[in-house]
């Protein structure tokens, strides 16, 4: 169901949310860009960075870090849609426990001139951007904002997010590793799988081959896909033909899933690193 262009709740996510252009214009989204900072320069995920420009950054051993939208922005956003006739705010973002980025969020709502919701996605990625969707429809369908901001939080927490990554060193770095500390240091040519638990990294499984790892991370989709029509987005860090490959193998397994790839922004590859490879498998198909 497309938007009602008539209607006065605006939608705000943050460029974590990894959401194809296509989307965000459908829905009428605004995005709130996560600052990244390479070297000694600040740049705006989605604004003036790519995320091939973080893969060469990392590989070259540049220090790239990442810094939440500060309040300010997002008051620019919240006045901005106001502006635009909008009486009502559902601002949706990552998880609080990887980002400051929620609290900017509330600390900007309270100086909003419209009420605004905002909402702890719990998720990242495509985890938050199928949540984010499914607000999108629900205040399609006539809902409250209430009711809208209970969908996406639904949404996430029956989205799971299953992630490799060649290292766990880069999210050692940005201090996102979670339980998975303690596979720092094991057995070498170990692979990790992880996944978002509560909104936390958290350790799955480790394999012995990145071969391996993928493979099991293609069957980790399909488990949690089932038999349901549902949405599948594969993202990737310069990783494409591994993402194509698996992709194709998740569409010919679950010919009832509306499967997508996307490479993600450069904040998760970050922290990520190049070779990351995510399948993201939710109950909501996006249009």
């Amino acid at each position: 169901m497309a938007p009602d262009p008539s209607t006065t709740t605006a939608l705000v996510t943050d460029s974590t949310a990894n959401l194809p252009q296509p989307l965000v214009d459908f829905w009428g989204v605004r995005v709130v860009p996560v600052t990244v900072i390479v070297g000694d320069r600040a740049f705006e995920e989605g604004v003036s960075i790519t995320s091939s420009a973080i893969g060469g950054a990392l590989r070259s051993g540049t220090p790239v870090s990442t810094s939440r939208p500060s309040p300010a922005r997002f008051l620019r956003t919240y006045q901005e849609a106001a502006d635009q006739g909008a009486e009502n705010i559902l601002s949706i973002h990552l998880s609080a426990d990887l980002s400051g980025t929620y609290d900017s969020a509330l600390t900007a709502a309270a100086d909003s001139p419209i009420p605004v919701t905002v909402v702890d996605s719990l998720s990242v990625s495509m985890g938050l951007g199928y949540g984010v969707v499914s607000a999108g429809r629900t205040l399609a369908a006539g809902s409250s904002v209430k009711e809208a901001a209970d969908a996406a939080v639904t949404t996430c927490a029956e989205t799971r997010v299953l992630f490799y990554v060649d290292s766990l060193e880069f999210l050692r770095r940005g201090g996102r590793i979670g339980a998975a500390q303690r596979w720092i240091g094991s057995a070498l040519a170990m692979k990790p799988i992880l996944h978002l638990a509560k909104g936390r990294v958290q350790p799955l499984e480790k394999v012995r081959t990145a071969g391996k790892a993928i493979a099991r991370l293609e069957d980790l989709a399909v488990e949690s896909a089932g038999d349901r029509p549902c949405g599948v987005a594969v993202m990737h860090l310069d990783a494409a033909s591994r993402a194509q490959e698996l992709a194709q193998r998740l569409m010919d397994r679950l010919p009832e899933a509306q499967v997508m790839v996307g490479e993600v922004g450069a904040v998760i590859g970050s922290h990520t690193g190049p070779g990351m490879l995510a399948a993201i498998v939710s109950p909501v198909r996006a249009p």
